[in-house]
């Protein structure tokens, strides 16, 4: 019998291996790009309301089908902002986390639509038994109050 750290192809195992680590490097190039990009477009945008304040709806619209999360990060982002947070937190500060950690610069339609998503998530972990709330803020803007959240012990 073979020992299973013998290769019968040791090339071809390294080379995949290599064509791998290329092939990553590649994505976190353009997931850098992308996001730069992004950053570059919601500018624009906001230089174009400066000259007509009513042309945002388009552009919201664009962004919301054009720059959607890929599958699966935006839970990824909620459990593992949770997991690091030292206290309970809210949909609210999950969202501007989330529009910082993706260098968004949002107006009010696009946060909304941004909170609405963060929020859907966080009522899908909460069915999945994830995660757990903790009451209800007492200091908040006029827009509160507001639920806090956090990862169901012996959890995560």
């Amino acid at each position: 019998m073979k020992d299973i750290t013998e290769y019968e192809r040791p090339n071809t195992v390294s080379g995949l291996v290599a064509k791998h680590a290329e092939l990553s490097a590649l994505r976190d190039r353009y997931k850098a790009e992308i996001k730069k990009l992004t950053v570059d477009i919601d500018h624009l945008d906001a230089a174009i309301r400066l000259f007509d304040p009513d042309a945002d709806s388009y552009a919201i619209k664009q962004y919301v089908t054009k720059h959607r999360a890929q599958k699966g990060s935006v839970k990824r982002f909620v459990l593992n902002s949770l997991r690091e947070a030292s206290e309970p937190l809210t949909s609210r500060r999950i969202t501007e986390a989330w529009a910082a950690d993706r260098g968004l610069v949002c107006d009010d339609a696009t946060y909304a639509t941004l909170r609405k998503r963060i929020g859907a998530c966080i009522k899908g972990c909460r069915d999945q038994d994830l995660i757990e709330d903790h009451g209800w803020t007492r200091d908040h803007d006029g827009n509160g109050p507001y639920k806090l959240w956090s990862l169901k012990k012996g959890g995560l």
